[in-house]
């Protein structure tokens, strides 16, 4: 009897191997245990509403690019709820951390950060419809996991733990659900080739999400050449 793999389960066999790394990283552990430097989620919280403004116009263009009218109102939909969750839970984050937005707003995208965006944007308004979505997953997906995952264990720290319930929240988790059966809808016939593409734009996406982490913790910049800024 012959089994078929869906577009989901090929993508998780490829960035499966990411996740366990992104579990493992020192910023996602420091969550937990509350050894996290607050400085380190500081600078991820501004980077991560930085990139979820590029999000958004990468899920507009998957929108854009839906299969029925069920997949571009969803997308819509998210590329709204991105905007909002940056202006609604960073905030939130922010004051718990005694920041001032205002002081943050000159604050450029890190590299890692102006990568990933510019990698999902190119992906969802150049590559295959198949390759946009892919790129646009891990995002949905990783948090998902990583949210269940940290939500057992919790934390000491009461605004790791108010960004650890935001990802473990039942409403998180039905748009994790409809972006995962949209990629199992637009792969149901994709031949090989196709497919591979398909799960090497989730893999890079997927490799982005642990740099993200990364970045944050050990404090990534821009190198000072020349005379630029």
């Amino acid at each position: 009897m012959t089994t078929t793999t869906s577009g989901t389960e090929a993508v998780w066999q490829r960035i499966a191997p990411v996740y366990e790394d992104v579990l493992a990283h020192p910023f996602l552990t420091g969550i937990t245990d509350g050894s996290l430097p607050r400085a380190a989620f500081a600078r991820y919280v501004v980077q991560d509403g930085l990139y979820l403004r590029e999000y958004a116009r990468s899920l507009s263009l998957c929108a854009a690019r839906g299969i029925d009218t069920d997949t571009v109102e969803m997308f819509a939909s998210h590329a709204s709820v991105a905007v909002q969750v940056e202006r609604s839970l960073h905030n939130d984050l922010l004051r718990g951390l005694d920041l001032d937005p205002d002081e943050l707003a000159a604050i450029p995208p890190s590299p890692t950060c102006a990568a990933y965006t510019n990698f999902i944007k190119q992906a969802c308004a150049l590559g295959e419809r198949h390759e946009a979505i892919a790129a646009v997953l891990p995002c949905y997906w990783i948090y998902h996991q990583v949210g269940h995952t940290l939500i057992e264990a919790g934390s000491p720290d009461p605004v790791y733990q108010r960004w650890i319930d935001t990802y473990a929240d039942e409403t998180f988790a039905q748009s994790v659900r409809g972006a995962l059966a949209a990629c199992d809808a637009v792969a149901a016939d994709l031949g090989p080739v196709a497919t591979q593409e398909m799960t090497t734009a989730a893999l890079t996406a997927a490799r982005y999400e642990w740099m993200f982490w990364d970045s944050a913790f050990n404090d990534e910049r821009w190198p000072s050449l020349g005379n630029a800024a």
